[in-house]
């Protein structure tokens, strides 16, 4: 398996385009994107636990509910969330306007909406921009989608990989958005992720499933879980493998393939939250279950002390042992040690082409051994919680599982970009 160029064009027979509506008045980049497929797909997703749903939500929770779509349209600018019926037909009327000009049905097509909540979408900008979103769809046009469903992002968000199954070629890509309201559970965010693989309704919505607890459900920004959260994974077969219908090798080499992608996704929104300078990774060895691992290094990444403490480089490791105590997951504080991490080469946070594993010189510095204070070097420790990505590995002695949580620290600009957001 390897990185490839291409997003979520990068898997035969998907091309993709973006366009600029001006949903909201004040928008200066592209707002309007479309991902279509020349086949129809098995098609997977994921949605918020909020239970206030956008309109978009709640339309693509039934359009992919026999397992099939064609196409995505996404806008930015405006969340389409808490607008009543209006904002319900204006989510339909999204997917029969993509359906129209792609000559497909309107139950084929996904709905994506992010942005402001609790303001009616000007269907009408895009009506008026629908035929130049289709006729621009290009395997070029991945650099125009990604950005067109951008809000806060600092950067655009997009990978693709490239294995063998079957004896075939098989791709997948994806994009994303998400700066703010993160603490997914599954998502709070957007992500497209498409794939030429042959394989079954059911067989996606098992890898999906299985690769999301231990990807975007371990990330969280800033502990609000959004309207919109939307994660759809759509597979034409283009590739022509022999299709996924159960497990075994096939289906474990797909899922490694989708897995590695979601983890490169859920990496980028965590490096890229609103104000953020430093990407933290925080992980959990010797945890007595996987799920009370992630569990607990979850909670370490989204205490606001902890991500704070290391906005300021401060070795503070008490924070990350109150999270973990008021956390609900069980585990032995006087078996427990933390280390604090970096890499020579660590990227900053959300840089775009942060793809696969670092293989810099780690710099580590011990601060609690067994339950007891260790009297490290805080020079040393600031200087590695001073890089742009910062790791966190905690030691519990508890049990043989291993968990990894991905959050970001938080900053002065947090507030100012929250504190004006709508106005």
């Amino acid at each position: 398996m390897q990185f490839i160029d291409g997003g979520v064009t990068a898997p035969a027979g998907f091309t993709a385009n973006g366009v600029m509506c001006k949903i909201k008045e004040s928008s200066t980049k592209n707002d309007l994107a479309l991902v279509f497929s020349e086949r129809m797909c098995n098609a997977a997703g994921v949605f918020t636990q909020n239970k206030v749903q956008a309109e978009s939500v709640k339309v693509t929770k039934k359009h992919i509910s026999d397992g099939k779509a064609q196409a995505v349209i996404a806008n930015s600018g405006n969340a389409n969330a808490c607008t009543g019926k209006q904002g319900a037909e204006t989510a339909l009327r999204m997917a029969a306007l993509a359906a129209g000009v792609l000559g497909i049905q309107p139950e084929d097509v996904v709905v994506y909406s992010t942005g402001v909540i609790g303001k009616q979408l000007p269907v009408e900008k895009i009506e008026k921009n629908i035929q130049a979103l289709k006729d621009g769809l290009s395997k070029e046009g991945h650099k125009e989608a990604r950005t067109a469903i951008m809000t806060t992002d600092t950067h655009f968000k997009e990978c693709a990989v490239e294995t063998v199954i079957g004896g075939k070629t098989v791709r997948i890509g994806a994009m994303a958005k998400g700066s703010g309201m993160i603490h997914i559970n599954m998502g709070t965010m957007l992500c497209v992720v498409t794939t030429d693989c042959a394989v079954s309704s059911l067989m996606l919505e098992k890898a999906l499933r299985r690769s999301v607890a231990g990807t975007f459900n371990c990330v969280s920004v800033d502990g609000d879980t959004s309207t919109n959260d939307s994660l759809t994974v759509l597979a034409n077969g283009m590739a022509g493998n022999p299709e996924i219908t159960c497990e075994g090798e096939d289906f474990e080499l797909f899922y490694e393939a989708l897995n590695a992608v979601n983890m490169q996704m859920a990496k980028k929104i965590a490096g890229d939250g609103e104000g953020a300078t430093k990407l933290i990774e925080c992980t959990v060895s010797g945890a007595k279950d996987v799920e009370t691992a992630r569990g607990l290094a979850k909670a370490v990444i989204g205490s606001s002390l902890a991500k704070a403490a290391i906005f300021g480089s401060d070795a503070n490791f008490g924070r990350f042992l109150c999270a973990m105590g008021y956390s609900g997951f069980d585990f032995t504080p006087e078996k427990t040690s933390i280390t604090f991490e970096s890499s020579e080469n660590s990227m900053r946070a959300g840089a775009t082409d942060f793809i696969g594993p670092q293989t810099g010189k780690a710099s580590r510095v011990k601060v609690f051994e067994n339950g007891v204070p260790l009297d490290f070097d805080e020079a040393a420790a600031k200087k590695v919680l001073q890089e742009a990505e910062v790791r966190i590995l905690i030691e519990c002695r508890d049990g043989t599982a291993c968990g990894t949580a991905w959050g970001c620290d938080l900053t002065y600009d947090y507030v100012k970009i929250n504190g004006d957001y709508r106005t």
